[in-house]
């Protein structure tokens, strides 16, 4: 192999593992991008031009967040919210903002072990929080990405492409939203929440059910607890693994239920809905599709209901 081919060779896009795609649906996804990016190669070695490969290079280097190429950003602060559970703070150059729409997620990549992980994240800042946004994160003993994301430390960079997905929220739409969260599927009902507080305009109903394993297990509460003082907001939770309500502070005794999510507790729920109500869901997949199986028999039907 001569010396050229060998230079060609070594600028050649790696094919994406199945590890580094995220499993969200994104568009694009990290086999469009190196489809992209290998037929910009194959164009450039055609034409022994290297300079043709510049275009990738130099969006890599843009502070913006951009959906093809991932983007470094600074951690400014960790915050410990429970024992597996972390909220991130990344710092945006300027007074700049991310401009979410609601509910969309970005890209984290992360390197463990030498192989290349992707996951999904969705920030629970507002979309037009200026210089920095927030991401809450749960760490898995055994996870991948979790294994790189314990390292983390105030001043590291981070890599994420975006933004994603998102729900097409219009105030006043919707007589209701009910969402469904287990656990971190808070963080995407987090900014739909806020933006209809936010709004004196939007006269929306919501009702939040948040599904955890225990009281010391449910995040941000203090937050929670603001939200749910708007006159237009209930909050519920739904405790898998305490057996009495006793313990817990009085405030939190009539809006909370132990065990688990089940059909009769959703038929109660919906039942106490100010109107009919158009459901959010965000969980695992085992539970989004209990959820789907529980409203189906409270009569929600499929087009009422969004997952992320």
């Amino acid at each position: 192999m001569s010396g050229n081919e060998h230079d060609w060779l070594a600028l050649k896009p790696q094919e994406p593992s199945p590890s580094q795609c995220c499993g969200s649906g994104c568009k694009p996804c990290i086999y469009d991008v190196y489809e992209k990016e290998l037929a910009q190669w194959e164009r450039a070695k055609a034409k022994q031009d290297k300079s043709l490969l510049m275009e990738k290079k130099e969006q890599s280097n843009n502070s913006k967040l951009n959906p093809d190429t991932f983007t470094a950003f600074n951690i400014s602060s960790v915050e410990q919210l429970t024992e597996d559970t972390y909220q991130y703070k990344f710092e945006l150059p300027g007074n700049s903002s991310l401009r979410l729409s609601l509910g969309q997620h970005i890209v984290l990549r992360g390197v463990v072990n030498g192989l290349e992980v992707q996951r999904a994240y969705t920030p629970i800042s507002r979309g037009n929080a200026e210089g920095y946004f927030e991401v809450l994160m749960k760490c898995y003993e055994a996870g991948l990405m979790s294994q790189y994301i314990k390292t983390w430390k105030k001043g590291d960079m981070v890599f994420w492409r975006g933004p994603f997905g998102g729900f097409p929220y219009q105030p006043n739409k919707h007589g209701e939203l009910l969402m469904l969260a287990s656990g971190t599927g808070l963080a995407p009902m987090l900014p739909i929440l806020q933006s209809i507080t936010d709004d004196e305009e939007d006269e929306t109903f919501v009702t939040l059910v948040g599904c955890f394993c225990t009281f010391d297990k449910i995040y941000l509460k203090p937050l929670l607890q603001d939200l749910a003082r708007y006159w237009n907001v209930r909050i519920f939770y739904v405790l898998s693994q305490e057996t009495s309500l006793e313990k817990l502070p009085w405030s939190y005794q009539e809006n909370t239920y132990t065990g688990r999510l089940n059909e009769d507790l959703m038929k109660t729920i919906i039942n106490s809905c100010r109107r009919r109500p158009f459901v959010l869901i965000c969980g695992s997949s085992a539970f989004n599709e209990d959820m789907r199986r529980y409203l189906k028999a409270a009569g929600i039907e499929e087009n009422s209901c969004f997952v992320f």
